[in-house]
């Protein structure tokens, strides 16, 4: 058995060499797989699946092909690209996820999470993901010229940026409550998720049990696979 996890490859056309080192991944090490979990800002943006660049139809086809070899893929949506619907996930053969989903390894329950929910510190962020997680919102914003859409997630990426210099380093990590509350609501030793790009095994006491929490590395400079087996 082995199960792959990935996260924050935040793919875009400008780093054309981490989508290679995506595809290679699809085309090579990810095949002798049992499954392959993508824990959310698989791209560095999403604007609706009518976006017709050479980027998504290029993944779309890779991940496809992994699926059509016989490995299930999995997604779950990031704060980047929470858009992303049905219609693009039939054509890149991925199974969608909610966030948080429980899987069951080896007879162990699992959670699997983004992970941005658990950063409650960050109150503008949360503010933000509220706004852009309603329905509503989402419908008036799918409705815009694609275009438009466009312009918007460059500014808002830009945004995030600043957000991102500004905030106190400490605010953009997991809250360490919220954390233990996941887990106990879900009654699991073992969580996995992405977000922070703070790769690490986390390992403490929780109501007296021995509890790991695992995070999943980005891919701004180079590849980051969590592989269980």
């Amino acid at each position: 058995m082995s199960i792959l996890f990935i996260s924050d490859l935040h793919l875009d056309e400008a780093r054309p060499h981490i989508v290679d080192l995506y595809t290679k991944l699809l085309g090579g090490g990810a095949r002798e797989a049992d499954a392959l979990y993508i824990l959310g800002d698989l791209f560095e943006s999403w604007v609706g699946d009518d976006d017709d660049s050479a980027l998504t139809a290029r993944v779309a086809q890779a991940t496809r092909a992994l699926r059509d070899s016989g490995v299930p893929v999995y997604f779950m949506h990031g704060n980047r690209d929470f858009l992303l619907g049905e219609d693009y996930a039939v054509r890149a053969g991925m199974t969608l996820l909610p966030d948080p989903t429980l899987i069951k390894i080896a007879g162990e329950r699992v959670l699997l999470m983004h992970g941005d929910t658990l950063c409650t510190d960050d109150i503008e962020y949360q503010k933000f993901r509220t706004l852009v997680r309603d329905p509503d919102w989402q419908r008036q914003f799918l409705a815009k010229p694609l275009a438009e859409r466009r312009a918007f997630a460059t500014h808002a990426r830009g945004e995030s940026r600043k957000h991102t210099a500004m905030a106190k380093p400490e605010i953009m990590d997991v809250n360490p409550a919220a954390v233990a509350a996941a887990m106990r609501a879900h009654g699991v030793r073992r969580m996995i998720h992405g977000h922070t790009h703070r790769p690490a095994t986390h390992r403490f006491d929780l109501d007296g049990h021995s509890v790991e929490r695992i995070v999943l590395g980005d891919w701004y400079e180079q590849d980051s696979v969590l592989r269980l087996t």
